[in-house]
């Protein structure tokens, strides 16, 4: 089972107990900056590892409540899978609470667990009086049916049973999509003095390893991550949904700052305009008007616009989706689907919230044809829903695709005669950006492969397909493969896979003393010494002996006799010819010595070699030549 990594959120109002339940469940205290501690409020996001084991990794987000730091709250709960709200047992629901509700809720937050902490503060009357209040507070928002758990972080009392609840709530839950190409939100920059620019904050999407080349958007800096650690462990890759630091080379702390965001691909987009749907909150304080100022919260990223919208020029109330447009003042990186919370940003409240329909937003024109417009998009057209449904799904075959778009089969077999879809195995359909995907991932494997094994003649097909099976189906596997074979980007030999550019060799430290090797080997002609005493003779350690000894063997410049001898392979060509020359059709033990002028101890293994290649057949004390192949 493949490993899923999860992050939970603790939320809610100040003075709650948020970071000292954080502090019971895992040992870690959230509260890094000096001026938490003095004030005793989070202002910047605290993260740490909660659980672990082979199936699952989960990890912690303290997420600020002050109102003055509420766009760090933002940025923390974006991107977690499970929030526990907190809630002191003392003061039960503050209005403060409802915001982050609603903030919950925009951001698409479908899973809670809610703790009501404290509880050695009040009696156990006075509990079940905060419980229905909270009950009546929560309805209509993702709570609702939230399960209760009673905890106080100083006594310890029922911290193992919350920890045991989203353990078990987690285990029972898929983890989001997240695939596709690496995406981190930047929500810190900093240095560490002798490694240099550093930067933090939750992998969204994909994964990234040490080494890789990146971007940093939407500045466009080009930069190399040179170590990764999850949750300050080193660690190789980091993976989506993980919290992560990453050392950066090719770039100072001052290009880069929090909103940033750091990506693996030059595909994302980068926009100041996005077609959005967005619900707005109950109770609005002030009316939203046509063209007014907002703040949008979108990852880590903040940036001032205005709002458009193009069927009304005010905003009071409104219970269903608004489709209507953000104009930006600056550039930011974001795809369909991606979640957002609006902000006024004088009088500072929440306003609403939604997704992005389309990053490439256009210039429309007030009216109902826009709204019909952006409806279509919304849901999406046929040929975006097809491509969703085999991005998530990889490859479908027709009855499964109409399943998943809800088209009817005429249509949908118009929208796969586009090029960007691809027919294979006579049964199913994938995308060209899936195969391209593949491939490449095929590439770079085969390209590790041989920089790890230059003297090999490929990785074995059967290898390579169990290889990625986890991650795509083996016949498209195979597909890919193929294709690449015919492309001229792979080659085949036997059952191993190569790059069609690669040449098996020696590595370089070591091809003087084989080449050595090979001129003292064919210059003893065919009374050679045994193999090992050439190899030990060029300094060859055992440790590459048996590798140098097949390379040698498959690339034709050695025969071995047996597991002792090994002929030149151009003398034994030339033995062989003389042989078949000087004899008919047949020959016995006899005569083959007198020609070659060798004794018994060379000549039985030769001859038994001719046997093996086929090209004598032993016939009593006799050898009846059966082909030439040299």
């Amino acid at each position: 089972m493949e490993k899923r990594y999860f992050t939970i959120g603790m939320a809610v109002h100040i003075d709650h107990g948020k970071t000292s339940l954080t502090k019971a469940l895992t040992n870690v205290d959230t509260d890094r900056l000096k001026e938490e501690k003095e004030r005793q409020i989070s202002i910047e996001l605290g993260f740490a590892p909660l659980y672990e084991d082979d199936e699952i990794q989960i990890s912690v987000v303290d997420v600020p409540g002050h109102e003055r730091f509420i766009r760090q709250m933002i940025a923390g709960v974006a991107g977690i899978d499970l929030v526990v709200l907190v809630v002191a047992a003392d003061e039960g629901v503050m209005p403060q609470t409802r915001e982050h509700l609603d903030i919950l809720g925009f951001l698409g937050i479908q899973n809670g667990i809610v703790a009501i902490t404290k509880i050695d503060r009040v009696d156990a009357e006075f509990i079940d009086l905060v419980k229905d209040d909270i009950m009546v507070e929560l309805q209509e928002t993702v709570f609702a049916d939230a399960p209760f758990i009673l905890v106080d972080s100083i006594s310890q009392k029922g911290i193992e049973s919350l920890k045991s609840l989203i353990i078990e709530t987690l285990k029972a839950q898929e983890m989001r999509d997240l695939k596709g190409a690496f995406r981190l939100p930047i929500d810190q920059v900093f240095t560490v003095k002798g490694q240099g620019t550093v930067v933090r904050g939750t992998v969204y999407e994909g994964a990234v390893e040490e080494g890789q080349t990146l971007l940093v958007m939407p500045k466009g800096l080009e930069v190399k991550a040179r170590q990764i650690q999850v949750h300050h462990n080193q660690a190789q890759k980091a993976f989506a949904e993980q919290r992560t630091a990453i050392n950066l080379s090719g770039v100072s702390k001052e290009d880069i700052e929090r909103g940033d965001v750091l990506v693996s691909s030059e595909h994302f987009i980068v926009t100041k305009t996005i077609d959005v749907a967005i619900r707005v909150v109950e109770d609005l304080e002030h009316l939203i008007k046509q063209r007014m100022p907002i703040k949008l919260h979108i990852g880590t990223t903040e940036v001032m616009g205005r709002i458009v919208f193009f069927d009304r020029n005010e905003l009071k109330e409104e219970n269903g989706e608004i489709l209507c447009q953000l104009r930006l003042d600056e550039e930011i990186l974001t795809k369909r689907g991606d979640r957002f919370i609006i902000r006024r940003p004088s009088p500072q409240e929440t306003i609403g919230g939604g997704w992005v329909i389309d990053p490439r937003g256009q210039k429309y024109r007030f009216g109902e044809h826009t709204i019909e417009e952006l409806e279509k998009k919304k849901v999406g057209s046929p040929k975006e829903r097809v491509a969703r449904a085999l991005f998530e799904a990889k490859s479908l075959p027709l009855s499964e695709l109409i399943k998943h778009t809800a088209l009817d089969e005429e249509l949908l077999k118009e929208v796969l005669q586009e090029q960007d879809f691809i027919f294979y195995n006579g049964k199913e359909y994938t995308l060209q950006t899936i195969i391209d995907s593949i491939e490449e991932d095929i590439y770079d494997h085969l390209q590790e492969f041989h920089q790890k094994n230059p003297m090999k003649t490929g990785l074995n097909k059967a290898e390579l397909l169990q290889f990625f099976n986890k991650r795509y189906n083996k016949g498209l596997i195979d597909f890919v493969i193929e294709n690449g074979i015919t492309n001229g980007i792979f080659t085949r030999r036997g059952q191993f896979v190569q790059l069609a550019s690669f040449v098996p060799h020696v590595p370089s430290n070591w091809q003087k003393r084989v080449e050595n090797m090979l001129i003292e080997i064919k210059k003893d002609g065919l009374k050679v010494r045994y193999l090992i005493d050439y190899l030990n003779s060029a300094g060859i350690p055992n440790v590459l002996v048996g590798d140098i000894k097949k390379f040698m063997e498959e690339q034709g410049q050695i025969v071995m006799l047996d597991d002792q001898f090994a002929y030149s392979g151009e003398e034994f060509e030339a033995a062989v010819d003389i042989l078949q020359a000087k004899t008919g059709a047949e020959f016995e033990v006899g005569d083959a010595k007198e020609i070659l002028g060798i004794s018994r101890k060379y000549i039985i293994p030769f001859l038994e070699k001719l046997d093996s290649l086929k090209l004598t057949k032993r016939a009593e004390n006799k050898r009846v030549w059966q082909k030439k192949i040299y």
